[in-house]
């Protein structure tokens, strides 16, 4: 029997702690409740253990529980802030593409509408120009044939007093010419009528 253990025969013995090991467990859970090391809840699991040394390691791995959650919920968080100001940054680069590509397109259009204002300007010119060039035409036409029968004018005028002096010409030679006739065929009186005063004779004045 000396040589045997008492858990050779299944029976464990636990020490209750006295009232040191007590406060000092209480103030370790206080201090860790401060820090917020651990929850509320670790507290009451904590103070149910009787033995200090299993409550002692017990609190030892719900800090580290507790560190080890709090890290990761802070990389979670530091990891969805990121992709928020990721998100962020794209939208706000997409935005600014947007932006220039609105820009981009408004000045195109602008380029385009001055462009046909400017092709619709030459076209209104180049009409209005047509329509002076016609109605310059039309009077230069006017005035071209107002001058040919003026000239014509002159020219018919021309011919006909040209005529008319021809007529009259013809008329008063025929005139001229019966008269003469007339002069040849009246017989005079004597012929001593036909010498004047100092000897002349009236045949020298006629006809030859």
């Amino acid at each position: 029997m000396s040589q045997l253990h008492l858990y050779d025969f299944g029976i464990f013995l636990d020490l209750m702690p006295d009232e040191d090991q007590k406060a000092m467990l209480e103030n370790n859970i206080q201090v860790a409740l401060a820090q917020q090391s651990i929850d509320l809840e670790d507290a009451i699991d904590l103070r149910e253990i009787k033995n200090i040394k299993l409550a002692n390691q017990l609190l030892k791995l719900r800090r580290k529980k507790k560190q080890q959650k709090e890290q990761q919920i802070a990389q979670e968080n530091m990891k969805a802030q990121a992709e928020a100001n990721a998100e962020q940054q794209q939208a706000a680069a997409q935005a600014e593409i947007q932006k220039q590509q609105v820009l981009v397109q408004s000045e195109i259009q602008m380029e385009q509408a001055k462009a046909k204002m400017k092709q619709q300007t030459l076209q209104v010119e180049a009409e209005v120009k047509k329509i002076l060039m016609d109605h310059e035409f039309e009077i230069n036409l006017k005035l071209k044939t107002m001058d040919i029968e003026s000239n014509r004018e002159k020219d018919n005028t021309r011919e006909n007093r040209t005529d008319r002096r021809q007529a009259i010409t013809g008329v008063q030679q025929k005139e001229l010419m019966k008269e003469r006739e007339q002069v040849k065929e009246k017989p005079f009186e004597s012929s001593g009528n036909d010498v004047l005063g100092g000897g002349m004779r009236l045949g020298a004045f006629e006809p030859k």
